[in-house]
């Protein structure tokens, strides 16, 4: 099953020195049944894409738990077997196992430079946005307009380099 996998930065960084990702909590995004049932329609490549922008959404809650973490979304796409669905916490969610080899990783999704202001405003406020809060909301579809940039496994280095 694809998974997407929320990250940071910092978490690349340990993905490329250790040559595993380990998702925090091992949560992650997938298409999973409760999420095909949430929409009216839409292709498995337009379902997918929301399970990814929902790993993104919840990068923003790991940016804001780091330190000096950062203000740039990650996403990390993987193939793994042994999911566990928990539409109790949300539609797209599952568990994963353990760590994700980095030979599982399909693609790493980043934002771009230019993303970064509203990457940080975003994390800044992303509880209020998830209670409620409207200018939350707002700052929040800031960040989200920003298009996450896409790049294959054995490009980690080099991206890891250009940061």
């Amino acid at each position: 099953m694809r998974v997407y996998l929320p990250a940071t930065i910092a978490m690349l960084r340990d993905l490329e020195s250790s040559g595993e990702f380990r998702a925090r909590s091992g949560t992650a995004f997938a298409l999973t049944p409760a999420l095909r049932e949430a929409y009216v329609s839409g292709s498995d490549e337009e379902l997918e894409y929301a399970a990814l922008l929902d790993a993104a959404r919840a990068s923003l809650r790991l940016i804001a738990a780091e330190e000096k973490g950062e203000p740039r979304r990650v996403v990390v796409s993987a193939d793994v077997e042994g999911v566990t669905l928990r539409p109790d916490l949300d539609a797209p969610v599952v568990r994963i196992g353990g760590p994700i080899p980095m030979s599982a990783v399909a693609a790493i999704h980043v934002d771009a430079a230019e993303a970064a202001d509203a990457v940080a405003a975003a994390a800044a406020v992303i509880d209020a946005a998830d209670l409620g809060d409207p200018d939350a909301e707002f700052t929040l579809g800031d960040a989200e307009d920003h298009e996450l940039a896409w790049y294959a496994p054995q490009e980690l280095p080099f991206l890891l380099e250009l940061l």
